[in-house]
């Protein structure tokens, strides 16, 4: 049953997870992390299964009120418990209250809606208190690509029927996300020839300048009208000044607004040409991420939980599709109705003053109650 709790509560619940810092590159801490949820969760009469993804990072979570022997398709809610921010950023952004928000590393992103979703399926834990069975999924991961993870998430969502992810609500307004831009990465290598830059330039071969033409034509590629953005990242090369360099290379992060978009690209960084022909290229293109544009059902979804949140005291509206890319990309490309951005109102994710609204918590609770509760 729906159990009421004060935002004082919410706060003091919420405040335990963001002093334990949990960075994506900091397995102990991760793995501390992971028991504190466990614990939780099993507090709460929650069965939790641990997947082990090895020594350089944390387990992945499954957290249900699923009972033995149901192998109906539920409702699987995605989330992270690693952060971007380095142990010890804590004394730069302490967890603190001040002006009515809750400030700390990992309080909007996303350890606060983290742990509403997982207050609420604990206050669910019986296999009759929802409609649905549902399985919490919490990844130790996602800030990093969620590399170990994905094939776990994909797993998940073979037997889910409607995913919910707790990425933070969209700052000014609250608002949920329906459809996010895929994202992957182009690493371009040069290979030239080197020689002394003042006794045999001429023999040389330089890898730089190479891959300062590339750079241009990759940046060219970005398609505003078509919410297609390349962008040149790092750049390495060289060894000194007085070497013409044999070797540069380029990181290039790019994001699309869906499938057709992804061909067109990977298309053109596949014709990419040398400008020198005596310099060598290498080129990859990784698409880290799939699109998640709109579809039909997610706006049934949508219309659904907006119900809820109403009776729950707020309005969720919806974001225009969003550059940045989650763990909801890897379900809607499955053909799961995924919404996301449905975690705790805040702003400031990956800075310095990152923080959550303390008043919006308890109706965000309660939205998270009721959608778990009544989604069939």
């Amino acid at each position: 049953m729906s159990v009421e709790r004060s935002a004082d509560q919410l706060v003091d619940g919420i405040s335990t997870w963001v002093r334990l810092e949990s960075p994506s590159h900091a397995p102990d801490t991760l793995r501390a992390m992971a028991k504190l949820i466990s614990d939780q969760s099993r507090a709460a009469g929650l069965t939790v299964t641990e997947t082990d993804h090895g020594a350089t990072t944390g387990p992945s979570l499954t957290i249900t009120n699923r009972a033995a022997g149901d192998d109906r398709k539920g409702i699987l809610i995605l989330a992270h418990y690693d952060t971007v921010h380095p142990v010890g950023t804590l004394t730069k952004n302490d967890c603190r209250i001040e002006d009515g928000k809750l400030f700390g590393p990992g309080t909007y992103d996303m350890k606060g809606g983290t742990y509403l979703a997982l207050t609420a399926l604990g206050d669910l834990s019986g296999a009759n208190d929802t409609q649905l069975p549902v399985e919490f999924l919490i990844v130790p991961d996602e800030e990093v690509g969620s590399l170990h993870s994905r094939p776990t998430i994909e797993s998940h969502a073979a037997r889910a029927k409607y995913t919910l992810v707790c990425e933070p609500a969209r700052a000014n307004g609250g608002r949920c996300v329906s459809a996010r831009k895929g994202t992957g990465f182009i690493t371009v290598e040069a290979h030239g020839r080197p020689s002394h830059a003042g006794v045999a330039h001429e023999k040389g071969r330089s890898a730089i300048r190479e891959i300062a033409h590339q750079v241009l034509a990759l940046a060219a590629m970005t398609d505003y009208e078509r919410g297609i953005t390349v962008s040149v990242g790092k750049i390495e090369g060289g060894t000194t000044t007085n070497v013409v360099p044999s070797f540069a290379k380029i990181t290039v992060d790019f994001r699309i607004p869906d499938p057709e978009a992804g061909v067109e690209l990977k298309a053109k960084v596949d014709a990419l040409k040398a400008h020198d022909p005596d310099v060598k290229l290498v080129v990859n293109f990784d698409l880290n991420r799939p699109p998640m544009p709109r579809t039909e059902a997610t706006g049934e979804l949508l219309k659904t939980v907006q119900a809820y949140a109403t009776q729950a005291g707020f309005a969720l509206e919806e974001a225009p599709m969003t550059g940045g890319g989650s763990d909801a990309n890897f379900t809607a490309a499955l053909g799961v109705p995924t919404l996301d951005g449905l975690g705790a109102d805040g702003d400031g994710a990956h800075t310095l003053f990152e923080h959550i609204l303390i008043a919006t918590l308890p109706e965000r609770l309660k939205f998270w109650q009721l959608t778990l509760k009544q989604l069939a």
